[in-house]
């Protein structure tokens, strides 16, 4: 209790208010002795806090000495070791998978928050070495003020494992199919997407896995209805390289748009309208 909560008071046999029951209905403070030898005096009780005063009608306000527990210890913890280990093709399809969402996605429904971070460490308890997903994916939390200082994502202090975890395979050594699939089981990852473009483990190229009863199972699409958000292969141009890419997408299979594709497309909308003005006699640079 590290707030005032209101307790009752528990009277003895003989009648006198020899103890208080805290609102929690766990933590038992003795008043004062019993008037009589009797079994309720002689029951044993927690070590006393700092008790506050008795209040009118038998109301009594408290405030323990008990503090919080400590911030687990994480000095030990490897959060970044500054070794480039990303190809090309996975570096810019890690951006291509966080920017959009700040961009052009609203969230999910019910103005939920949400947090994308590319090749950023995850550590499900502090005693464990991180595991590093190309790309994460968690709703509902809020990133700290001080969000400089926090170098990766500790599920401690978020509170919660995050939604997706993306991994993009470029080899045969990833254990993308072993270790990192178990692991993410285990920490309660709800959806798990494995994209391997050149086919280096099996001959699919795109598998979504979703959480149940402590196992993955590999879903029938590629839609993930508790994030309101899809994965799907979209063929074209981004940042001067063309080729093919995993992106986000809504129910309809239409992809989330960078910054730089919302750009374009109203540009676009802008040099239409301005066409049609002057089809209709109007010019457009004097409006």
């Amino acid at each position: 209790m590290g707030e005032k909560g209101a307790a009752t008071i528990v009277p003895c046999s003989c009648k006198a208010p020899v103890q208080f029951l805290c609102s929690c209905m766990c933590l038992v403070i003795p008043l004062h002795g019993c008037w009589e030898d009797c079994a309720m005096s002689e029951r044993p009780t927690m070590p006393t806090p700092q008790v506050g005063t008795v209040v009118a009608d038998g109301v009594v306000y408290v405030t323990t000495a008990y503090e919080l527990p400590p911030t687990p210890d994480i000095s030990h913890l490897i959060t970044e070791d500054d070794t480039p280990v990303d190809n090309l093709l996975s570096e810019k399809n890690q951006r291509l998978l966080t920017e959009p969402l700040y961009s052009s996605w609203a969230g999910p429904s019910h103005g939920r928050t949400f947090l994308v971070a590319a090749n950023v460490g995850l550590f499900a308890v502090p005693r464990n070495p991180a595991i590093v997903p190309d790309v994460l994916l968690s709703l509902d939390v809020i990133v700290p003020e001080d969000w400089w200082t926090r170098r990766s994502y500790f599920v401690w202090e978020f509170g919660k494992a995050p939604d997706v975890v993306i991994e993009i395979v470029s080899n045969t050594k990833g254990e993308e199919k072993g270790t990192k699939l178990n692991t993410y089981a285990r920490i309660g990852v709800p959806y798990y997407v494995i994209y391997d473009p050149f086919k280096n483990l099996e001959e699919e190229v795109l598998e979504v896995y979703e959480l149940r009863a402590r196992a993955y199972v590999q879903r029938p699409n590629t839609w993930l209805p508790d994030v309101e958000l899809g994965v799907t292969l979209w063929e074209g141009t981004f940042e001067e390289c063309y080729g093919t890419w995993l992106r986000w997408c809504d129910r309809d299979g239409v992809v989330i748009p960078t910054g730089a594709e919302l750009a374009e497309s109203a540009r676009q909308r802008a040099e239409r309208l301005a066409e049609r003005l002057r089809e209709l006699g109007v010019d457009p640079d004097r409006l």
